[in-house]
């Protein structure tokens, strides 16, 4: 079964439960600190437009065209928005993968009459991955990848609590540690990256919550994050390349980072906490 058949399942269990609770819950406060967990979908945004972008003359701005000895773009066969399967456009590409994440978080609220307002910290995995691919005339890819290895975030909310239920807004900052690859079938030039990153970003969203019991909830929640991430950057030298090659032309080497810095996502995720 697909995770966004179970996210539909888990939806439409809440509003099952939510009737009751509704109908049935003496507990109407949601003041006090809380424990729980989610697990949900991170659904990337369409980056079919994405491409790579180069600093020859490396004075960090990269606004380079690669060209050859004769004046020709050499990567004129274009760029996919995803990890390449061959060495030229036509070859195609596997397209960004939306992965399952799952978090643990804690918080507290309180509340004045129906409005009740708090804070949230949060930290977990995600499995989405990331990718570009620069196609050279070389018949070469050159695919970057970029994977979360973990995210925190820290968001502030505020919702409107009524028979039970709780709707609320939420939003904060987020950081997150990213494990960038590289990979290539070009074997002359030497290629050297800066490693993994760590970047900031913000997520804002929204959700609901039903009390089953006096302190336990389930909930259903959606978020937009987006993290930046704008220094990772591949460094192309010689390695046993002829001089004239395109990436030494101009300065003795090139570097090489993707266009887009903001690795974003929609979060949809089923929520669980048990509150004191």
């Amino acid at each position: 079964m697909k995770i966004s058949q179970i996210l539909l399942i888990g939806a439409a269990s809440l509003a099952t439960f939510a009737t009751p609770a509704f109908a049935q819950s003496e507990d109407k406060q949601w003041e006090g600190a809380y424990i729980g967990g989610s697990f949900g979908l991170g659904v990337q945004n369409n980056d079919r437009n994405e491409s790579v972008v180069f600093d020859t003359n490396r004075d960090g701005a990269f606004d380079n065209s690669v060209n050859t000895i004769l004046g020709v773009n050499a990567f004129a066969p274009g760029f996919c928005g995803g990890a390449s399967t061959g060495t030229a456009p036509t070859d195609g590409c596997l397209s960004d993968k939306d992965g399952y994440e799952y978090n643990i978080r804690a918080g507290y609220d309180a509340q004045s009459g129906n409005i009740v307002y708090g804070f949230v910290l949060e930290g977990g995995m995600n499995k989405s991955r990331d990718s570009v691919t620069a196609f050279s005339s070389t018949s070469a890819a050159y695919p970057l990848t970029r994977e979360i290895d973990y995210s925190l975030q820290a968001r502030a909310r505020v919702g409107y609590a009524a028979r039970g239920a709780l709707f609320y807004a939420t939003g904060g900052a987020a950081y997150a540690k990213i494990n960038n690859s590289f990979s290539t079938t070009n074997s002359a030039n030497s290629f050297t990256d800066n490693g993994n990153s760590k970047s900031w970003g913000y997520s804002y969203g929204g959700g609901a919550e039903v009390k089953l019991a006096k302190n336990f909830s389930l909930g259903l929640e959606y978020l937009y994050t987006n993290f930046v991430e704008d220094n990772y950057v591949v460094s192309v030298g010689p390695g046993t390349a002829a001089a004239a090659d395109p990436f030494l032309l101009v300065s003795g080497g090139t570097d090489m980072r993707r266009s887009d810095s903001d690795f974003a996502m929609h979060n949809i995720r089923l929520t669980a906490a048990f509150r004191f």
